[in-house]
């Protein structure tokens, strides 16, 4: 019974001494090891075998980026403006023993150093250049940052400025500035319409005046075309005519008295005028009716020939 106690006990021991031996880091982790209360060595994930009661983990570091939510806080512009702004800080360990030996709580002098450097870098800029530059705040503040937090081994990976909200009257007037420049734009995309609607509508009323032009001109020119082929043509037939009156054997001024009636004859057909004519219109119409009695002597002659044939 006694063996059995001190086998017992035994196997305890070895178990415990076992358990202290042993030591085991995860994923994404770092554990400071120290010898004898000083530091010794940086575990990283795995399975690592100390010396028990001789050797003890100090502290198990994560090394994931680490968020770090801050509650708004007022900050006073360069124009004495306080704004409140609401900020979100990434913290990541780049070197676990100086985050752990250097400094005794690094995500809270992180969070204080931001507090701190947001109130320089926000007091040095007025209002509106705060409300319109987060990106440049996000780049000074983290460029200070990392001057900072290097001696502790902590990188700020990113600063987000989530609001910025200036004071009530400010918002106002904000708004009402606002609500201006949406109308100013309106009636400028309202007056820019106007104007082009009135230049398409000259344009158009430029292009019809044009093509009217266009087409009364092209009338003109085949009226005026239409009337010279018929002058031509009526030209051609009273030459015709008046060379078979000749070779019937009328003298110069019978040809002239046929020629001045024709003439009276298309002048009296194309208007409806009062017609002026010539004194001498009797000794005219003597003259054809000679040519025509000789006209109709030479018919019945032709005609008679005819006949005998």
């Amino acid at each position: 019974m006694g063996q059995l106690v001190l086998l017992i006990i035994v196997i305890l021991v070895v178990l415990i001494l076992f358990s202290r031996m042993v030591v085991i880091v995860v994923q994404a982790q770092s554990a400071l090891l120290q010898r004898l209360g000083r530091y010794h060595a940086t575990l990283e994930s795995g399975l690592h075998f100390v010396i028990p009661f001789i050797d003890g983990i100090r502290a198990r570091v994560d090394l994931r980026e680490n968020p770090k939510e801050l509650k708004p806080m007022p900050v006073i512009t360069k124009d004495n403006a306080t704004v409140s702004i609401d900020t979100v800080v990434y913290l990541q360990v780049t070197d676990p023993h100086r985050a752990i030996y250097e400094i005794t709580d690094y995500a809270l002098g992180g969070e204080r150093l931001v507090q701190t450097s947001l109130r320089n870098v926000v007091g040095d800029m007025m209002l509106d250049e705060t409300l319109t530059s987060r990106e440049r705040i996000n780049a000074l503040l983290q460029q200070h940052l990392d001057q900072a937090t290097d001696k502790w081994g902590v990188k700020v990976t990113r600063i987000e400025l989530r609001s910025i909200d200036p004071p009530a009257d400010v918002r106002g007037a904000m708004e009402k500035q606002m609500i201006a420049e949406r109308t100013k734009r309106a009636l400028i995309t309202q007056a820019e319409g106007e104007k082009q609607a009135a230049i398409l509508r000259a344009e158009g009323e430029k292009q019809a005046i044009i093509l009217a032009a266009e087409a009364s001109k092209e009338a003109r020119v085949l009226e005026a075309t239409g009337e010279g082929d018929a002058v031509q043509i009526l030209r051609r037939g009273q030459t015709e005519g008046l060379r078979q009156v000749s070779s019937l054997g009328f003298n110069e001024q019978q040809l002239l008295a046929v020629q001045a009636l024709e003439t009276i004859r298309q002048t009296i057909r194309k208007t409806d005028k009062t017609i002026l004519l010539p004194s001498d219109l009797s000794s005219i119409l003597g003259m054809v009716g000679a040519m025509g009695q000789v006209w109709q002597g030479v018919a019945d002659q032709n005609k008679s020939v005819s006949g005998g044939k």
